[in-house]
């Protein structure tokens, strides 16, 4: 796949979700909720501000996010299903 996004959007894809609940209990699909976590696969340049300035993305490509519930626009590229986003609707990185 090969998606450049533009200014501070990046692309995340979706982990898995979870097929089992911490008791054991198996979950079937319309029971499971998106995750709200994922892989960025590409990010774009960074934001300009006013004055001109271009502020670089503070996450890279590689880093496991966690996003808000309604954060982004899925789409379908190839045979794959993510999202865009802004850098703001990042919550968090997870650094291991």
């Amino acid at each position: 796949m090969k998606l450049t996004p533009l200014a501070d959007r990046v692309v995340v894809k979706r982990l898995e979700a979870e097929t089992k609940t911490k008791g054991g209990i198996v979950l079937p699909d319309s029971a499971k909720e998106k995750p709200k976590r994922g892989k960025i696969v590409a990010i774009g340049v960074g934001k300009r501000l006013d004055s001109g300035e271009l502020v670089k993305p503070s996450v890279r490509v590689g880093d496991e996010v966690i996003f808000s519930s309604y954060a982004g626009t899925e789409i379908t590229v190839g045979d794959e299903e993510v999202l865009i986003m802004t850098q703001d609707d990042i919550l968090a990185v997870i650094r291991k």
